[in-house]
C-alpha cells in the first residue's frame, strides 16, 4: 500500500505555491531552504531535532505569503549547490536570490557586500561596513549580519572580529566553525585515529 500522493509537483506547475520549502540535512545540521518564484529567499538552521521548523514556516507565511508548501522540485538547484559546498566541490553559489526578507538600505548593502567575500577568505565587521558605505557603522553591520535570512549562501560566517575572533552566528558558533573548516579558514581539529 502506498502513501498519499505527492501533489507538490502539480501544485508547483499550477502556480499555487508562492513559497516552496525543503529541509536538507548536512554537516551544519538540518537546514530549511525556501524559495519564491524569484529565487532562494530563506535559509534557516533548524538544529538536530528540527524544532525550529514551525516558527520559520510561520515567519514565511506572515512575511511573504500564506501559500507555503513543501516542494523538493523548486529547491533542487539550491539543494545541489549546498551539497556541493558542504563536500568542498563548490566555492560560490549561483542560485538566484530573492531579497524580499532583507531590510532595504544599509542592511541590504551589508549583505550584498558579504555575498562578494570569496570562498576561503574572511573580512572584519568594519571591513564589511566599509564596503557597504560606512566603515564606522561596524556595529550596525553586525546587526545586519545577524538578521541575514540567507546564511551560507550569503556567507556571513566569513565575517570575523578585527582581532580574528569568531563573533556571533545565527546557527551557533559550532556551525560557524564547521563552515570555516569546510573553506579551510580554520584547521580541522577533529582528531583522526590511526
Amino acid at each position: 500500500m502506498s502513501g498519499p500522493p505527492d501533489l507538490s509537483k502539480a501544485l508547483e506547475q499550477s502556480g499555487l505555491i508562492d513559497v516552496a520549502y525543503f529541509v536538507e540535512d548536512g554537516p551544519a545540521g538540518s537546514v530549511l531552504l525556501a524559495s519564491t518564484s524569484l529565487g532562494l529567499v530563506r535559509v534557516a538552521f533548524l538544529g538536530a531535532e528540527r524544532a525550529a521548523l514551525e516558527p520559520v514556516l510561520v515567519e514565511l507565511s506572515h512575511r511573504l505569503s500564506p501559500r507555503v508548501l513543501e516542494s523538493r522540485q523548486r529547491l533542487d538547484t539550491a539543494r545541489r549547490e549546498l551539497d556541493e559546498f558542504f563536500s568542498g566541490r563548490r566555492r560560490s553559489f549561483e542560485v538566484p536570490l530573492d531579497w524580499a526578507l532583507v531590510k532595504p538600505g544599509f542592511t541590504r548593502r551589508v549583505l550584498e557586500s558579504t555575498a562578494r567575500i570569496p570562498f576561503g577568505q574572511t573580512l572584519s565587521y568594519r571591513g564589511v561596513a566599509a564596503l557597504a558605505g560606512n566603515d564606522r557603522a561596524f556595529r550596525a553591520a553586525g546587526t545586519a549580519l545577524g538578521s541575514n535570512p540567507l546564511p551560507i549562501v550569503v556567507p556571513c560566517h566569513r565575517v570575523l572580529h578585527a582581532g580574528g575572533g569568531l563573533g556571533g552566528y545565527t546557527g551557533g558558533l559550532e556551525v560557524k566553525r564547521t563552515l570555516l573548516r569546510i573553506e579551510g579558514v580554520l584547521p580541522d581539529t577533529r582528531a583522526t585515529s590511526t
